[in-house]
């Protein structure tokens, strides 16, 4: 599966993005798909998740600002950003994998290409 992330941009703190991932293939419903970002001087840290089957886990540090979701018609994951904050400000990444363990970047199997989020205060 192919993965393209957009949605990405400038925004002030407090304020609110949407990120979209699309992707390519007829088997995107089976996969688990991740979210995960990057800040300048870090490791890539999980974000949010989502299942096959609906099923959603969250890092504590965006619990009840962040909602993802999947829409399998569309071939789309999405990741609505509320009450953002400048410690938010990374390159996001989309990921896909069948594996059960979601929060754990090396068990994607396949990564978009990121989009930059920058939140200023």
């Amino acid at each position: 599966v192919q993965l393209q992330a957009s949605g990405g941009g400038l925004v002030q703190a407090g304020g609110s993005l949407r990120l979209s991932c699309a992707a390519s293939g007829r088997t995107f419903s089976s996969y688990n798909m991740g979210w995960f970002r990057q800040a300048p001087g870090k490791e890539r840290e999980f974000v949010a998740a989502i299942r096959w089957n609906g099923g959603t886990n969250y890092a504590e540090s965006v619990k009840g600002r962040f909602t993802i979701s999947r829409d399998n018609a569309k071939n789309t994951v999405y990741l609505q950003m509320n009450s953002l904050k400048p410690e938010d400000t990374a390159v996001y990444y989309c990921a896909a994998t069948r594996r059960w363990e979601v929060s754990t970047s090396a068990l994607y199997d396949h990564w978009g290409q990121g989009t930059q989020v920058t939140v200023s205060s």
